[in-house]
């Protein structure tokens, strides 16, 4: 929850636990936050300083656990050190790069009343601004996109937030670039740019976006962290022109070397490049360009979209996102767990607006969706709860049961959330590649769980999809339901196979 307040705000998501094993289970949520670039700082309570080199309850060195997956850590010893690690705790965890800081606060430190605390000013919390990069770098990039005849933007991470997509937009407007999103990427492009747009590119290399990545003679990265799409993937035989822009050091490797590298402020590097930037040669009328964008967008006619059985059980999961296109706003937030539904969302669910589709895609981490909906139903401006705007969750089964405890505090908390359950009674995603890699599925069964039983029994309202055919009006009645609703569906995996599937391999390789 603290990391999607960070990522939906900008802001630092505060989170608080207690000695041993209550900072020891924040690991894997603090590892998801740092590395996909959530800005969170994490108040951890230990033993009484007297009592750290011994054995007793809960004594465990939790900042050497979370050091390795945290910007930084402090460890306080005194009083005095109180306010400065505060100050520079959250400073930190909201510089950009943006990721996790940790505070361990011991007990006698807390509690001892022998010293008053004085906070640092509010403007010192202020994390620092970036500039532009050098000049002759920008007008460098601006002679190699003009002489480009297929440039692509691919668009990570940290080009979606709404200051930069907003920046990325005037940029657009002024000069027609082919853009490609990473799965975290999701809403960069706006309706208006939908022209401009060839899809998203993430986990296996077979979508229409890796064919225009294939064939252009420069990739322009933006705030792309190479976790979130593997430049084996993209660049396998070292050959692509490459050009970074970030606010951090690109990490070069033997397929990920940028012939430029422009550090600093996203948002000024791209106003800088639309004020220098003459004209662009970008071929997006030949039939090569036109062929990717009817590929990616030709499985939405209605034959594609539906379940081939409408009184089947079992929902194919373009019939849901199809039809969940057709009920959401451009504003409404959707939080999506890991797992083949993961895949099949961030491929084909399109959304027009910035950090409004939101994805695990580095750490890939089950349990996400819940506690990320809750966030966005509690970071809404408006302390009347009645006037919260809906949240959308999506995940499997066995995703949801990770976090699925958390609906106690959605129901406690008033949030106004939709999850849908994809429902196979398996734990799909290593299913599917464990079949494809060694003939048969082991260990991944699941079942014998009731989730409409499951969501009354915590105060929440329980629905069920009982056959394809009734899949779009029991999803309008949940999304009309006023507070929080369970929507279990017995989801068609059958298509799986295809999500590995290297279709685009004659015209890639």
């Amino acid at each position: 929850m603290a990391a999607a307040v960070g990522r939906l705000t900008g802001r630092p998501g505060i989170c608080i636990a207690t000695s041993g094993p209550g900072g020891l289970n924040l690991t894997t949520a603090l590892s998801t936050a740092n590395s996909e670039g959530d800005p969170v700082v994490a108040i951890v309570g230990s033993v009484p300083r007297a009592q750290s080199l011994i054995s007793t309850h809960q004594s465990t060195n939790v900042m050497n656990v979370l050091a390795p997956i945290a910007k930084k850590t402090f460890s306080l010893e005194h009083e005095d050190q109180v306010a400065p690690a505060f100050c520079n705790a959250i400073r930190l965890a909201g510089i950009h790069p943006q990721g996790v800081t940790a505070i361990d606060l011991p007990l006698d430190i807390m509690s001892s009343g022998k010293s008053t605390v004085t906070a640092f000013a509010a403007s010192s919390f202020q994390s620092p601004v970036y500039g532009p990069p050098p000049r002759e770098q920008i007008l460098d990039l601006c002679d190699r996109l003009s002489k480009a005849k297929l440039p692509v933007l691919l668009l990570g991470m940290r080009a979606s937030s709404p200051r930069v997509t907003a920046a990325l937009h005037r940029l657009l407007r002024k000069h027609e670039i082919p853009v490609l999103e990473t799965f975290q990427g999701a809403g960069a492009i706006s309706r208006e740019l939908l022209h401009l747009f060839y899809g998203r590119v993430g986990l296996f290399r077979n979508q229409p976006g890796d064919k225009l990545l294939a064939a252009s003679d420069l990739v322009i990265t933006l705030g792309y962290e190479p976790a979130e799409y593997d430049p084996f993937l993209f660049n396998p035989d070292g050959k692509c022109n490459i050009i970074h822009i970030d606010n951090k050091q690109c990490d070069r490797e033997e397929l990920y070397q940028p012939q430029l590298e422009l550090l600093g402020s996203l948002i000024e590097t791209l106003d800088q490049l639309s004020e220098h930037l003459g004209s662009v040669k970008a071929e997006l009328n030949t039939d090569f360009c036109r062929d990717i964008q009817r590929q990616h967008s030709e499985w939405r006619n209605e034959n594609n979209a539906k379940s081939p059985d409408e009184s089947s059980p079992l929902v194919h999961p373009l019939h849901f996102i199809s039809t969940l296109q057709d009920q959401v706003k451009d504003e409404t937030v959707i939080c999506c767990d890991v797992g083949s539904v993961y895949i099949w969302t961030a491929r084909f669910l399109r959304s027009f607006q910035p950090r409004k589709l939101l994805f695990s895609n580095v750490s890939q981490t089950l349990g996400v969706a819940l506690p990320w909906a809750i966030a966005a139903s509690l970071v809404q401006s408006t302390d009347d709860a009645s006037q919260r705007k809906k949240v959308i969750s999506i995940s499997g089964d066995g995703g949801f049961m990770f976090t699925s405890m958390e609906l106690s505090t959605a129901v406690q908390e008033g949030c106004d959330i939709t999850h849908f359950i994809w429902n196979d009674e398996q734990y799909n995603m290593v299913a599917f590649q464990e079949e494809a890699k060694y003939g048969r599925a082991s260990g991944v069964t699941l079942g014998g769980v009731d989730f409409v039983k499951f969501a009354e029994a915590f105060g929440a309202k329980g629905f069920r999809v009982k056959k394809a055919g009734n899949l779009e009006a029991v999803m309008k009645e949940a999304l009309a339901y006023r507070g929080v609703s369970i929507v279990e569906i017995m989801i068609d995996y059958s298509s799986n196979s295809e999500l590995m599937a290297n279709v685009l391999k004659g015209a890639i390789d």
